[in-house]
């Protein structure tokens, strides 16, 4: 096998390794539960009513991403690196290239993902204290006209303030 087919499957396995440490995102969409810890899902096409008891901005900053950023940076580093020096010192290079390849494209990745920068906003976590004495918790992207201590009906994941 000639040394640039092996430098290059090098490349790939370590790009494809850096990508399995991808993280993914922190919220689930939408998760109904018990704040105090066991978790108790919302009835389907039950209609709750209860109060907003809390309202957060969940911001963006580990919420992962696709991969290809990482794996698109390795290759590319991996091919620039294998045009340096020559022999043992050529794989090394390569696979340098490789990993600083792969993490140049994870931080780009990450800046273009407008919605995943430190400190932006993408969506808000709703506390709702419902009348049976439960807590649920939903994610949403938007709160609408919701405000803590309005009066709310919940159906199928659905809020609506009560007038």
């Amino acid at each position: 096998m000639s040394n640039i087919r092996v430098t290059f499957i090098t490349a790939i396995v370590a790009a494809l390794g850096l990508a399995g440490c991808q993280s993914t995102p922190l919220y689930a969409n939408n998760q109904s539960g018990n704040v105090n810890g066991s978790v108790s899902r919302a009835p389907e096409n039950v209609l709750e009513y209860g109060y907003v008891t809390n309202i957060e901005t969940i911001q963006g900053g580990n919420r992962g991403g696709s991969g290809a950023g990482i794996l698109l940076g390795a290759v590319v580093g991996g091919l620039l690196g294998n045009q340096v020096g020559g022999g043992s010192g050529r794989t090394a290079a390569t696979i340098a290239g490789s990993v600083g390849g792969a993490v140049a494209g994870n931080a780009i990745e990450g800046r273009m993902d407008g919605g995943a920068q430190q400190g932006q906003a993408y969506g808000y976590r709703i506390t709702i204290r419902v009348d049976s004495g439960q807590t649920r918790v939903f994610d949403v992207t938007n709160t609408g006209d919701l405000r803590v201590n309005d009066r709310v009906q919940v159906r199928n994941g659905q809020i609506a303030r009560v007038n």
